[in-house]
């Protein structure tokens, strides 16, 4: 079955082992994704981050255009394979040639700098979705509270006061207008909030689940997912087990097929199938995955089925529900 992936963090794992002396590449690695598994997955469209760390550089533009250079050569090196997309008729062309497909996108807003001809730039270099924010306050906009230092280091809590700011409002209504998707994976849930009141059109939280199953902020809570719905929108399923289970008080490390589904009956129970994509943040997790690569998929697929889920809500949430979002957005 086809599948659509929104988000991972492969492209900056490529770059960090080239910088290293590494032969890693995008068509076979030791990472959790390359295009050989994706094939054997039957993988229809991967969304590739750009994810800036702004603790790690001071100039984030910057480094963001050495993440997309480094995307735009694995893609040519492997251009029979895997093509890039800019529109939907550009899936549409892929698949008819037997290609897969590459989504530009970038996770930490920051990247902007909240200047509107920053992101016309990016949108000119293919980036076609971006998280406002990371787990950092940046110029755009607060993500929820994360402690960072002391006995509660990688706690999370909700931040309901601290939304967008004014360049947020600003670069959202340009992503909008421009056709970048905006991503609220990783913002505060003001910010959140914000968003569903500057925009008309759908718009996704790539790789968040759903809060009332596991506990961790950085997944929605019932009325974001209905809200997300009634928007149109899709909020792809997270592999990492921090953020589909609860354990002990604490988060889980253990990423398992049967949370992935207690997400989804959740999520279909309040927002319904048409919601619900998958976000794997392959690359960008750590843990004991039972989903550990694309080519895994078919577990996943045959999970569902013993679950219940017919044939057209497993295709729902493997890629038409994302695909719909693309077509009524990238133009």
């Amino acid at each position: 079955m086809k599948a659509i992936d929104m988000h991972c963090d492969t492209i900056l794992e490529l770059f960090k082992d080239k910088k290293n002396g590494g032969a890693a590449n995008l068509f076979q690695n030791s990472l959790h994704l390359d295009l050989e598994r994706m094939e054997k997955g039957d993988y229809l469209l991967q969304n590739f981050a750009m994810f800036v760390h702004l603790r790690e550089t001071q100039e984030p533009f910057r480094f963001c255009l050495e993440l997309i250079d480094m995307f735009y050569q694995e893609i040519e090196a492997y251009k029979d394979k895997i093509g890039v997309v800019l529109s939907y008729r550009d899936i549409e062309r892929n698949w008819k040639e037997g290609k897969m497909s590459a989504l530009l996108t970038v996770e930490e807003g920051a990247v902007c700098e909240g200047e509107p001809f920053l992101l016309r730039t990016l949108y000119r270099m293919g980036v076609r979705m971006m998280t406002l924010t990371w787990n950092f306050e940046n110029c755009l906009g607060f993500s929820n509270r994360i402690i960072w230092d002391g006995e509660r280091a990688g706690t999370c809590t909700p931040d309901i006061e601290h939304g967008l700011k004014e360049q947020g409002i600003l670069i959202v209504e340009e992503m909008e207008s421009l056709g970048i998707i905006p991503d609220i994976s990783h913002l505060s849930d003001a910010g959140i909030w914000d968003v569903f009141s500057h925009t008309k059109k759908p718009f996704v939280a790539s790789h968040s689940n759903a809060r009332s199953v596991a506990s961790h902020p950085r997944n929605l809570t019932d009325e974001m997912i209905k809200k997300l719905s009634e928007r149109g929108g899709v909020m792809g399923i997270n592999y990492a087990g921090v953020f589909l289970k609860d354990k002990n008080g604490g988060m889980s490390q253990e990423s398992r097929i049967a949370d992935m589904i207690r997400h989804m009956k959740h999520i279909r129970n309040i927002g319904g199938i048409q919601c619900i994509g998958l976000g794997s943040d392959f690359d960008g997790i750590v843990g004991h995955l039972e989903l550990n690569g694309p080519d895994k998929l078919p577990r996943l697929e045959q999970a569902m089925e013993q679950e219940g889920f017919t044939t057209s809500e497993i295709e729902a949430v493997f890629y038409r529900n994302v695909l719909r979002v693309y077509k009524d957005t990238l133009g």
